[in-house]
């Protein structure tokens, strides 16, 4: 989150609601519910907002609020990130960071599943 905000002056990060993150991953996810992931968030000083969102993808999101550039991690190959597409139209820009490696939610699990 402080590389995507060298790439702007506001930071506004989408987080997905509970039941949203339920649509495409485990049944038993999130691990933490979504009020404690949005404060945590807002409670950083590189992020300006969080908001929430309840669709499968941000789409709706990015389209209301027009971001000048849209960031998503490396993993994902431009012509596979939600709203890049729109960001471009509008003559925005699309930034992909690298992932920090060993650093998931999923990982950390995994982990505690061992244990």
């Amino acid at each position: 989150l402080q590389k995507a905000r060298t790439f702007a002056d506001v930071l506004i990060v989408g987080v997905n609601t509970d039941r949203s993150v339920r649509t495409y991953k485990d049944p038993a996810r999130p691990v933490n519910p979504q009020q404690d992931r949005i404060q945590v968030l807002a409670a950083l000083a590189c992020v300006d907002y969080a908001i929430l969102f309840n669709d499968p993808t941000p789409l709706k999101l990015i389209k209301k609020i027009k971001p000048e550039v849209l960031v998503k991690g490396a993993d994902w190959a431009i012509r596979d990130i939600v709203g890049a597409r729109e960001v471009l139209a509008w003559g925005g820009r699309v930034k992909r960071i690298p992932l920090v490696k060993g650093r998931s939610s999923t990982r950390v699990i995994k982990i505690l599943k061992l244990a």
